[in-house]
């Protein structure tokens, strides 16, 4: 087994504690104000099955319109959030499409002095990413209006692992589950926030590529904000500093076609980069969205072509890097709030993917 150790600045902040106050804050949109039954669901979730606090910042009681046209007020929340002497946790809303404008107003000094455990994924893929520059651990969600307000009732494949999240050291081995759903929630309706939505059984996690066990720091997460970082090239770290990380992929429920998904890696791999990661840690992609409820064979055959790109490019460019895909991360549900910085264990021959902690 290859281990590589986490660089010695790279801090995992202190887990939370039950009747902790974690603050809440929408630091890419924020549509708590439409549609606040959903919000209000998640934030009851937070205190109920969790036995968190939530303090909600001044970031959710701002429209969309008024959100994107201060991004330096959400970078004063996010920094607020992180120096709250009270505040043992930051949770977003939900995710977006525009924190890339956020990134010039933050004060990565103020986020490196005051470590504190932060969940969001998506667009929070940009925050996540400034604090991996800082040396800091995040962990790629939950958020409140999605996973936390789950219709009907949260997957216990969630609690169980945001829990882990929360309140412990290191999330251990993770397992497949048995079912999923990437179906979007009818939030203009609250009557259906009681009803669970529709499963569908996994197929399961899918290697490829390498056959050698790795650990290593993981570094990454929605690709297509990935691609605005490598296009604004705002908070990348130096390249060389991804030598021997492994790599957090998940898509959005945009549904990029899967020959933009191949364009983008292959571009990064011309780079030079694909070959510096160790492995590949690839998240179940949505096949739907509010816009589109294509059929089940639809979904089945897009699932299998992103896989199929994605092991095809990583065949072409780092052949010895394992790939696992379909796991439980990102926009599908149920989710894992893996670690970004964090190491993670890969193990293709018993097909385990384990997050040891800093210190195992």
């Amino acid at each position: 087994m290859v281990d590589r150790p986490l660089p010695t600045d790279v801090r995992t902040p202190p887990p939370l504690e039950s009747g902790d106050r974690i603050a809440v804050i929408a630091p890419a949109s924020n549509l708590a104000l439409e549609y606040p039954e959903t919000y209000e669901l998640g934030l009851e979730r937070l205190r109920t099955v969790f036995d968190l606090e939530p303090v909600p910042f001044p970031t959710t009681e701002m429209t969309a319109e008024a959100l994107y046209a201060n991004p330096e007020r959400r970078a004063q929340d996010i920094h607020e959030a992180f120096e709250d002497p009270e505040v043992r946790g930051i949770i977003t809303v939900i995710g977006g499409n525009d924190q890339v404008r956020v990134l010039e107003h933050l004060d990565l000094e103020v986020l490196s002095s005051n470590p504190t455990r932060f969940f969001g994924y998506s667009d929070n893929t940009h925050l996540a990413l400034a604090l991996w520059n800082c040396g800091i651990v995040s962990f790629y969600g939950p958020s409140i209006m999605t996973e936390l307000a789950m219709d009907g009732a949260m997957f216990e494949h969630t609690i169980r692992y945001t829990k882990r999240a929360f309140f412990e050291d290191t999330l251990g081995t993770m397992e497949p589950a048995d079912r999923f759903t990437d179906e979007p929630g009818d939030w203009g309706n609250p009557e259906t926030l009681e009803e669970p939505r529709a499963t569908e059984p996994s197929d399961g996690w899918h290697w490829s590529g390498g056959e050698h066990a790795v650990t290593a720091p993981t570094w990454g997460g929605c690709l297509e904000i990935l691609d605005q970082q490598f296009l604004a090239e705002s908070f990348l770290p130096e390249e060389h500093t991804l030598e021997g990380t492994i790599l957090v992929l998940e898509t959005s429920e945009e549904v990029p076609d899967p020959a933009w998904v191949a364009g983008v890696l292959r571009a990064l791999g011309e780079r030079g980069l694909l070959e510096r990661f160790a492995g590949v840690l690839v998240g179940r992609p949505p096949t739907r969205n509010h816009r589109d409820d294509r059929p089940p064979e639809w979904r089945e055959a897009y699932r299998e072509r992103q896989r199929t790109v994605v092991a095809e490019v990583f065949e072409e460019y780092n052949p010895d890097a394992p790939v696992v895909q379909g796991l439980e991360f990102g926009h599908t549900y149920p989710t894992v709030p893996i670690p970004i910085g964090g190491r993670v264990e890969l193990d293709p021959a018993s097909e385990t993917v384990r997050f040891p902690g800093s210190s195992s």
